[in-house]
C-alpha cells in the first residue's frame, strides 16, 4: 500500500511519496497535495473526472499530473479526494479522480498552494517500488 510524508522546507512544503509502483506513487502525491490543501475527510467520492496527459519525461509528467489537480481545485471547484490512474508511460498518464464540486460550509480548507515546482524533483522506480518526491509553492 501506498503513501506520502509531508516534507519541511523554508518557503514551500514538500511531498514525498511512495507505492509499489509508480501508478501509485503518483496517486499517493496527489492525495498528499489534497491533505496540504483541504481536510480530504470532509469530500465524497460523488463525481469523476477523467485526466489524459502528455509530457517530455516522467519528471514533467508528475508536476503536469499535480498541476492539474491543482487546476480542478482551483478553476474547477472540484474538491478531490480518490485518484485512479489506469494508464501510466514514460511520457502519458491516463487518470479517473474522484470527489465533488467544493463547498465553502462543508469543505474545511488549509494552506493554499500557488503552483507545483520543479526545485529537488525526484522520481525513482526501482525492483520494489516507486518513490517521487516535489515541492510545492505555498
Amino acid at each position: 500500500m501506498g503513501q506520502y510524508a509531508l516534507l519541511g522546507h523554508p518557503a514551500d512544503v514538500g511531498i514525498e511519496a511512495s507505492g509499489r509502483s509508480l501508478a501509485e506513487a503518483f496517486e499517493q502525491a496527489a492525495s498528499g497535495l489534497m491533505s496540504i490543501i483541504l481536510d480530504v475527510s470532509s469530500v465524497e467520492p460523488l463525481e469523476s473526472r477523467e485526466v489524459e496527459l502528455t509530457a517530455s519525461d516522467t519528471e514533467q509528467l508528475l508536476v503536469r499530473w499535480l498541476s492539474e489537480i491543482l487546476y480542478l481545485y482551483d478553476g474547477g471547484r472540484f474538491a478531490c479526494r480518490e485518484f485512479t490512474i489506469y494508464d501510466l508511460s514514460k511520457n502519458h498518464l491516463r487518470a479517473t479522480v474522484q470527489g465533488e464540486p467544493f463547498s465553502e460550509t462543508r469543505h474545511r480548507t488549509g494552506t493554499d498552494v500557488k503552483a507545483v515546482t520543479y526545485h529537488q524533483l525526484q522520481v525513482h522506480q526501482g525492483d520494489h517500488g516507486a518513490t517521487v518526491r516535489v515541492f510545492l509553492d505555498i
